[in-house]
Parts: C-alpha cells; structure tokens; sequence
C-alpha cells in the first residue's frame, strides 16, 4: 500500500495545484510570483550590527 502525498495549494491565491505549474495553479500565479521576486518584494530582514571603536579593524 503506497501512500500518495498530501494534495498542495497554490501558495498565491489558494487554489489546487496543477502539476504543469506546480506549486501554482496556473501560469498567472507563477508569472504574478515572479513579478514579485523582480520586484524585490520578497526579502529577508538584515539587522546591521553597529561598528564601536571596541573592535579592531585590522589596522595597527
């Protein structure tokens, strides 16, 4: 007895995936994702350290 995997949604707007487009549900949702990702809406949060005159810089 084969177990089959558990059936995903777009991670766009929700719909069933198609397995021509997957994860998408269709070349919109693909397309609109990639449009994000061009856009630099995705992006990972940097927090910068600030630099103290404590650390050494390399120079002597």
């Amino acid at each position: 007895m084969s177990v089959l995997p558990k059936a995903r949604s777009c991670p766009y707007c929700g719909k069933p995936a198609d397995s021509l487009h997957r994860p998408f549900c269709s070349k919109r949702c693909k397309d609109l994702d990639l449009g994000r990702w061009l856009n630099e809406d995705y992006r990972v949060p940097v927090v910068e350290e600030d630099q103290g005159d404590d650390e050494d810089d390399g120079k002597t």
